[in-house]
C-alpha cells in the first residue's frame, strides 16, 4: 500500500473515531472533551488543506513523513511546518479556523477554561473571538441565540459543528485522492 493511501485511510480512521466519540462524549455531556474532539479534527483537516497547496514532490514528502510518524518540516530546513502556519492558511481559506482551533486548544493543554463548571470558558474570551464563535454557530449551526450565550448553551451544538469539519476534511480528503494541486485561493 502507498503512503498516500495509509495516509488516507489514518486520516479517515481518526475522523470516524472522532465522531463516534463525540456521540458518548454529548450523552455522557462531557463538554470539555467535546471541545477537543473537536480540536483534533480541526488539526487533521487544517493539515490536508496545507497539503492541498504543497506542490507534488512536498505533498508526497510531508505525507511520507506523516505516515513514518515523523514531523513535518519546511522545505531545505530542519525547522518544523508549525500549527500556526497551517492553522493561518485555513484561517484565510474558512475564516473561522483560527478561533474554534485556539478555543479547542485549550481544552487539550489545561488551562482556566477546564473550570468549565463553575465560570464560563466563553465569558474568558476576547469579545471578538467569543462573538466569532457564536455567530459562526449560528449563521451554519442553528444558534445558540442571543450575544450573551452561555457555554452551556453551546455545548448541544458541538456534534453538529464536528458533522461540518468532517465532511468539509473529507471533501478536501478527495481532492488529495485525486491529486488536486489547488493554490490557497482555491482550497
Amino acid at each position: 500500500m502507498d503512503s498516500l493511501a495509509i495516509f488516507l485511510r489514518q486520516v479517515r480512521s481518526r475522523s470516524e473515531e472522532h465522531q463516534r466519540a463525540m456521540h458518548v462524549l454529548a450523552r455522557e455531556r462531557l463538554a470539555g472533551q467535546m471541545v477537543a474532539v473537536l480540536r483534533q479534527e480541526l488539526d487533521s483537516m487544517v493539515r490536508v488543506i496545507y497539503l492541498l497547496t504543497q506542490n507534488i514532490e512536498r505533498r508526497n514528502a510531508l505525507i511520507e513523513a506523516s505516515v513514518r510518524g515523523e514531523k513535518w518540516t519546511q522545505p531545505n530546513s530542519r525547522a518544523s511546518v508549525t500549527d500556526k502556519e497551517m492553522v493561518n492558511l485555513a484561517q484565510d481559506l474558512q475564516g473561522w479556523t483560527r478561533s474554534v482551533y485556539k478555543f479547542g486548544c485549550a481544552f487539550i493543554h489545561l488551562s482556566g477554561l477546564h473550570d468549565y463548571n463553575d465560570r464560563d470558558p466563553l465569558e474568558q474570551l476576547s469579545s471578538q473571538e467569543r462573538e466569532y464563535i457564536l455567530d459562526h454557530c449560528r449563521s451554519y449551526h442553528g444558534g445558540p441565540q442571543g450575544d450573551d450565550a452561555k457555554f452551556t448553551e453551546l455545548v448541544p451544538y458541538l456534534p453538529r459543528v464536528l458533522e461540518k469539519i468532517a465532511r468539509n476534511l473529507e471533501c478536501y480528503l478527495e481532492k488529495l485522492e485525486q491529486g488536486h494541486l489547488q493554490n490557497a485561493a482555491e482550497v
